[in-house]
Order: C-alpha cells, then structure tokens, then sequence
C-alpha cells in the first residue's frame, strides 16, 4: 500500500512538472537538487521578474509539485518561476541547516546566472509555506556576507503561506534543529531588524500546526522596526487552505493576493488583458 501511494505521488509531481525544464544547481552525497524551472519562452521579454518557491514538510518529505499551479498563473503573468528542491531528512538525513543552505546557494545561483535565466536581479522573489516559508525568511532576514563574488540572499519581497515564524526552544519544530541553540539562532522571530524586504503573509484562521498568534506576534515586531508587512487572515481556513486540492476558492484568493501585493510593489506589471484584472479583482474584494 505505501509502495503504490508512493508511485501515484510520485506519477502527480512528473505530470505537474511536465511544463517545467529541470537542472541541478547542487550535488550532494545524497544525490543531486533539482531546481523545476516555468518559463514562457514566447514572452520574449528581456528581463522577467523572478519566483522561486519553496515547498512545506517541514524539512522531512519532499512536496515538490505543491506550488506548481501557482507557478504555471505566474509564468502566465510574464514571470520566470521556480520550484526548488532542498535536501529533506527522509531522502538525505538532514537537518533544517542543511535545508538552508541549499537555499541560499540556490538563490545565490540565480543572482549569479540573471541573464542566462533572462530575469531582472532587482525583481527576485521568494514564496514559501511552513518550512519552506521559513527557508524564505532565512535568505531575507539573517545578516550573512555575499558570496566571494559579491552575491547575496537578500530577495526584493517575500510570500510566506502558512508560515512558520518561531522555532525557539520550547516549540515543536525546535527539536528538528541540532541544538536548541541552533533552533533559536535561526528563528525569524529572534532575526528582526531594520530595512527588511517587504512580505506578505497568508495564514488561516484554524491552522493549529503553525499558529496564526504567532504571525501576529512576529507583524508587531516588524511593524515596530518599520518593515512592511501585510497579514491576510483567512476564515475557516487550516494550515493547508492555499493548496489546490484543498479548496479552489482558497487557492484563487491567496493567489490573487499575491498578484496584488507584487502589483503595488512594482514587481510584477499589470495585465495585459481584462481576463487576469477582472479575476485578479474579483479575487481580491473576497478576501
């Protein structure tokens, strides 16, 4: 029975990914990392905004087609997207450091290679979901030096679904890391500061596995450091509510959400036909 929910899992994410060109960005003593890149190759535009999404799990189980409706709408919108895969303790017996820095080697990899990829450097976003939202937040938040040639993680916004903004001693996900020191080094709340990139974040009203007091709690101390951060709550709605299969409505709204909040930052431009403006509008006044 597992063997046969492994096989149709694993024949869902080659359909979802079918659209996508994938290539290694890391070699690991596990195996390679592939990242799934959409790319409109008809838009011929010379520098796309660029998404790269990570996927939820909590650092233990790939979920790697879990954002791909949401990259095919944005590669729709004139946008590069990519899926990434990070190291996961059932595939590589890792730990969320490990995940990290998988991260930012990826992130770091893009900025390096903007026109072989045909993206704007100044237009990178990251969008992630509970783990991976966390991954996001590492790049944008924690103070690390560039890269030998100059690089960093820093994206220009952030997209967090579902999020998971604490992970100090005395939470649940801190006995992933390897120390409690660890899990409290690394949590978003204890890395506030100043001059943040702008987020988003959408979180369900009923998700009980990452609370919404604690995005709240994280907004106040943002807000207090002047960052912007938008929190969209969602009635009736769990820790998986954005996900397709889950609720088309959701789904539609949290990304329409994110299509405007990258429309008033000037990341993504605005459509081009009234189709993608009526939804995207429509969408929007439902939240």
């Amino acid at each position: 029975m597992i063997g046969s929910n492994l096989q149709i899992g694993e024949g869902r994410d080659r359909e979802l990914l079918h659209n996508s060109e994938t290539f290694c960005y890391k070699e690991t003593s596990t195996g390679p990392l592939l990242a799934h890149v959409y790319d409109d190759k008809l838009n011929a535009a010379p520098a796309k905004p660029l998404l790269i999404f990570f996927h939820g799990g909590f650092w233990d189980t790939p979920a790697i087609s879990q954002f791909a409706t949401q990259a095919l709408h944005f590669m729709a919108r004139g946008c590069v997207s990519i899926l990434a895969e990070t190291r996961v303790k059932s595939k590589h017996q890792s730990t969320p450091l490990d995940a990290v820095e998988d991260a930012m080697e990826l992130i770091i990899g893009t900025k390096k290679h903007t026109e072989l990829l045909g993206v704007d450097p100044k237009k990178i976003i990251l969008v992630g979901s509970a783990g991976g939202a966390f991954l996001a937040l590492q790049a944008a938040m924690k103070k690390m030096p560039p890269s030998d040639d100059g690089f960093d993680a820093v994206p220009a916004a952030v997209i967090a679904l579902s999020a998971l903004v604490n992970t100090c001693p005395g939470t649940e996900y801190a006995a992933k890391f390897p120390t409690s020191a660890d899990a409290k080094h690394h949590s978003p709340s204890k890395l506030i500061r100043k001059k943040l990139p702008p987020m988003l974040f959408l979180h369900g009203k009923n998700d009980h596995i990452t609370p919404l007091a604690h995005v709240l709690s994280f907004r106040r101390w943002m807000k207090w450091k002047g960052n912007r951060i938008d929190v969209i709550e969602y009635e009736a709605a769990d820790h998986r509510f954005f996900n397709f299969n889950v609720s088309h409505a959701h789904h539609d709204r949290a990304l329409a959400a994110m299509e405007n909040f990258l429309l008033e930052l000037d990341l993504l431009d605005a459509p081009k036909n009234d189709s993608f403006a009526d939804w995207t509008a429509s969408n929007h006044s439902a939240q």
